[in-house]
């Protein structure tokens, strides 16, 4: 029987809650949602675009510990707190992946932890 393994990096901010940055199960890593703190706590911007890059660096940061990388993401969820910023969040998240681009959600949300503009969660292949 495969057994959970806990994903943790300091190169991520800290879990702000009772969950894990990300949890390695066979060969999937899950991460929790992603929000644009950097790995010190610290809010980068209010700029959306900003926020989207640095959501992104930290997931990337825990696929690394986890031994995989943004090549290997199969499944990721945006959550954004105002969907006419879709087109922006788009144009980073677009700079992270390459084709074959992975499966994705994106909704609008009425309210995100820390009153941020996005939050990204992943699914990714450990090979």
């Amino acid at each position: 029987m495969t057994e959970k393994t806990v994903i943790k990096t300091d190169k991520s901010p800290a879990a702000i809650g009772p969950y894990s940055q990300a949890i390695k199960f066979g060969n999937l890593v899950m991460t929790s949602g992603q929000i644009p703190l950097t790995p010190q706590g610290e809010l980068v911007s209010d700029d959306v675009k900003e926020q989207t890059r640095q959501s992104l660096e930290n997931v990337k940061a825990i696929l690394e510990e986890a031994g995989t990388s943004m090549d290997n993401v199969v499944k990721t969820t945006v959550f954004i707190s105002d969907m006419n910023d879709f087109p922006k969040v788009n144009e980073v998240y677009s700079s992270f992946f390459k084709e074959p681009y992975p499966a994705r959600s994106c909704v609008q949300v009425a309210r995100l932890p820390k009153d941020v503009k996005v939050e990204i969660e992943v699914i990714a292949l450990v090979k």
